[in-house]
């Protein structure tokens, strides 16, 4: 079977199995068993550890390793997770669970892009590294976790580094990276996740007096206040500061960025259709309105009506710089009261220049030629924050897209008919292969 054949195969069959959020111990079953039988009569078949590690036995993790020799100068996982969130048949071309591949060539599915493509094609470069015979001088991991999209059980990456200390690699590849897009002035950059930004919750209860709704003026109904503590946050886009992972971003896109930073966006977003999103959360605490209360009856005029905002922080925000922000946005002619619903979730970053995106650069120039790659923050969530909190670990998200246009790989993150096209995920394979190559010879 050709590698193409192969990671397709892979990915249909990862696709079939609903693990909404849950049940991914058969997904990760299934890794396993493809993983013995890509070996079964080669010299890895002794070599390769693979094993299911289980807080909850319905929602297993995956971990294999191709053991190092000795001597390299650093460890190499591939990362993904097993999970994914709920989809409604109804909107959907083709059912989400099917794992249908149409006539032009695109594989339609939950987790087709979030995230089974990519777990697929690093298990079937993983494969074939061990059953080609390469030996790494350092440990070459596999490790595919369950509960990403919520997390909330704690029984995915979180737990499982804390459980298997001995899962630390100095390098590792996952999501969030390597869509390609064509910049207006002609060049070509695909993205490299070298961060996330974290979360910081923030209540905002505006204060009023109680009554009667049917005597408005009787009493200091705080939802009007509230509205107004609304209207200043806005959409809650950040107030633009300096940063230098905003200035790795800048400095590909700009010849000479303007030192303001404001100035410097404006410059760079019409680069792009995508930037005018992606980019300024980049520049500091975003704080999107997204939970609303007033009066628990509806003649009641409460003394106290609240809002959350999800802010998200870049790495090294601390939560009283989180607090001055949201606070120098509402001023301080409206009572309200100001609390934190929920811990830091703090951000966290890698270097934007190293082995792995050099790496991931050379292979980038020879597949594409005059492509570069263009470091970001997501803005999201991924288990990259994981592994640099638990140990020396340089985390990235990119998996390199050719095929598949960049508008239709952001329409399908959680949405209606996600789909990959076919040649992207050989593509990714072939990317696979070559990391490993280059860093683990």
């Amino acid at each position: 079977m050709s590698l193409a054949d192969e990671v397709l195969d892979l990915a249909r069959g990862l696709i079939r199995i609903d693990t909404t959020n849950g049940n991914e111990t058969e997904a990760a079953e299934h890794l396993a068993a493809y993983l013995t039988d890509a070996v079964r009569g080669t010299a890895a078949e002794g070599r390769l550890e693979v094993e299911l590690v289980a807080r909850d036995p319905r929602r297993a993790n995956l971990v294999a390793r191709l053991r190092g020799r000795g001597g390299g100068s650093g460890s190499l996982a591939y990362v993904g997770h097993l999970d994914v969130v709920p989809a409604d048949p109804q909107d959907w071309t083709h059912p989400p669970f099917d794992a249908v591949v149409d006539d032009t060539g695109y594989l339609f599915g939950r987790g087709a892009v979030d995230m089974k493509n990519e777990v697929a094609a690093r298990a079937v470069a993983f494969a074939e590294l061990a059953r080609s015979g390469f030996q790494p001088p350092d440990d070459l991991w596999l490790v595919m976790v369950a509960d990403e999209e919520d997390g909330s059980a704690d029984v995915g990456m979180r737990w499982l580094l804390e459980a298997r200390p001995e899962i630390r690699p100095d390098l590792a590849v996952n999501e969030g990276g390597g869509q390609r897009l064509e910049l207006t002035d002609g060049r070509v950059v695909l993205l490299l996740a070298v961060g996330e930004k974290g979360t910081q919750p923030v209540r905002i209860a505006a204060v009023g007096e109680a009554g009667h709704a049917s005597m408005p003026t009787l009493g200091d109904n705080a939802v009007p206040h509230l509205g107004e503590l609304l209207r200043r946050v806005g959409q809650g886009l950040p107030t633009m500061e300096p940063t230098e992972l905003l200035d790795a971003t800048l400095s590909v896109l700009l010849d000479d960025p303007d030192p303001d930073v404001a100035t410097a966006l404006q410059q760079a977003i019409p680069l792009h259709p995508t930037f005018v999103h992606s980019l300024p959360p980049l520049a500091g605490t975003t704080m999107a309105p997204t939970l609303l209360h007033g009066s628990a009856a509806r003649n009641v005029m409460p003394a106290r009506a609240w809002m959350e905002l999800d802010c998200r922080i870049l790495p090294g925000t601390t939560p009283d710089q989180v607090e001055r922000a949201v606070r120098d946005r509402l001023g301080d002619d409206v009572r309200y009261e100001l609390s934190f619903p929920e811990a830091t979730v703090p951000g966290s970053a890698s270097p934007p220049h190293g082995r792995l995106p050099d790496a991931a650069a050379a292979f980038v120039s020879e597949q594409d030629p005059g492509a570069g790659l263009l470091p970001v923050l997501c803005t999201g969530f991924t288990d990259s924050s994981f592994l640099r909190a638990a140990g020396p670990t340089a985390a990235y998200g990119f998996s390199p897209f050719r095929t598949t246009p960049t508008e239709v790989i952001d329409a399908g993150y959680h949405n209606a008919d996600e789909r990959v096209h076919v040649d992207d995920l050989l593509y990714s394979v072939e990317f696979h292969l070559d990391l490993a190559r280059r860093l683990l010879s």
